[in-house]
């Protein structure tokens, strides 16, 4: 599958219905499981969902100096059939705006990347697929080939820490930690 990818900058905070939604880092958006699993269905089998799952992460919350004073800063993305041009900025704020209402209220500006935009800002991105290709079992440990340290390369000093590393995408962080965990190995000796 691929993503279509939507930026925005805020006037405020993302008006969450859930208080501890409002302080999180990152959210799944999507009402029920089924509701989830049916949308992650359909664009897997080529289809379009009008009530698409949503990765969104509201990074100003964390990190201050990621948005001018006052503002805020946000993205999303939803999967999409491989290789999609359609729009799909409506059917995500939608989903937005039914968790918090008032979010498109303040939106001050918006940057929209279909999956033929992904693809070019990154030929690794075949399809807009930002995984790296379907998280497979068997995969899981072979990302991105077969060896006891998969996030060293050929290069000294050079770690690889994307979703093409164990575990995989969709595991938000985890490809970086433990590619930080095997350079301060092999560099400094330091065991964590």
């Amino acid at each position: 599958m691929g993503v279509f990818k939507i930026d925005w900058a805020l006037a405020d905070r993302i008006p969450f219905r859930s208080e501890s939604a409002g302080k999180a880092g990152t959210i799944h958006l999507g009402g029920s499981y089924q509701e989830m699993a049916a949308s992650e269905k359909a664009a897997w089998f080529g289809k379009h969902s009008e009530k698409p799952a949503v990765i969104l992460a509201q990074q100003s919350i964390i990190d201050p100096q990621r948005a001018p004073v006052g503002q805020q800063t946000g993205w999303a993305y939803c999967h999409v059939p491989s290789g999609s041009t359609k729009d799909m900025t409506e059917a995500i704020e939608k989903q937005v705006e039914r968790f918090a209402p008032g979010f498109r209220e303040r939106i001050l500006a918006r940057h929209t990347m279909n999956t033929k935009v992904m693809e070019e800002l990154n030929s690794n991105y075949i399809g807009g697929d930002i995984g790296g290709g379907a998280n497979l079992l068997s995969q899981l440990f072979t990302r991105p080939a077969l060896r006891s340290a998969p996030y060293r390369s050929s290069v000294r000093g050079i770690y690889l820490c994307s979703a093409s590393t164990p575990p995989g995408g969709g595991v938000h962080g985890m490809c970086g930690y433990h590619a930080a965990k095997r350079a301060l190995r092999d560099e400094f000796g330091i065991i964590i």
